[in-house]
């Protein structure tokens, strides 16, 4: 199994270019034959709140068909973030599309604080992605801050826990520490991705970061720079390597 984490840059509203700055990323972990890549939270649009229904993505939602193409294409999941519209409802949401197209949406459990005046949360969907002997949980943001969702993931048999977050530089190194204590407790590999560049009026943390079952933070990006994080699951060890964007 090998799967990569995106650190990217992007901007609020502005899907196109956007989705351009994902395929640029996707392309080069298809060079890696990368089975599984990830995005930050709201990787599409860019972390919003009050233009969140302005932006929003419907289920079936044909600004994403570049990303399906390049997923069936090239044998790779693809877990991207948008607001998503259920039933009329608004979420924090992850799109995880599949080469056969049998795609699945995650959707953020736990809110920011004032998150709750745009979105809803659910624990509804919650689908779980299986490569070779390797079973992923998804997790956004503020999922990480509270412990009830590792180690719910961890009583669900999981192997590999995967956040898509948005962290500023003040929050970065909480947010690491708190993934660092889950992985080391719940014996469970975390493979993080969060932003580098400004989102929202502040400075994302960028960090994304993997850390083994025992804790160890394995490979990790700086705070400034859009790259990529591949992590590699032979029998018994991880291999790394980070490239940049």
């Amino acid at each position: 199994m090998k799967i990569a984490a995106t650190q990217i840059d992007v901007t609020v509203g502005e899907i196109e270019k956007n989705i351009i700055a994902h395929i640029k990323a996707i392309k080069e972990a298809v060079k890696e034959k990368v089975d599984l890549i990830t995005f930050p939270e709201m990787s599409i649009t860019g972390y919003c709140r009050e233009e969140g229904r302005r932006v929003a993505f419907e289920r079936k939602d044909n600004r994403l068909n570049s990303l399906r193409k390049l997923s069936k294409e090239n044998n790779i999941i693809i877990v991207v973030g948008a607001p998503i519209l259920l039933d009329d409802m608004l979420f924090i949401g992850s799109f995880i599309l599949k080469p056969k197209g049998d795609e699945e949406i995650y959707t953020k459990q736990y809110l920011h604080s004032g998150e709750e005046m745009y979105y809803k949360s659910s624990f509804l969907y919650n689908p779980k992605v299986t490569i070779v002997n390797e079973q992923l949980s998804f997790a956004i943001c503020a999922d990480i801050d509270n412990e009830e969702h590792p180690k719910q993931a961890k009583l669900d048999k999981s192997t590999v826990y995967v956040p898509s977050i948005f962290f500023s530089k003040e929050g970065i190194d909480k947010g690491c520490s708190s993934l660092k204590r889950y992985s080391e407790k719940y014996m469970l590999p975390i493979l993080m991705s969060n932003f580098c560049g400004e989102h929202w009026g502040v400075e994302a943390g960028g960090k994304s970061a993997f850390w083994n079952e025992k804790g160890k933070k394995i490979i990790a990006l700086d705070s400034e720079k859009e790259g990529l994080i591949i992590v590699e699951k032979d029998s018994v060890n991880w291999k790394v390597k980070s490239i940049m964007l």
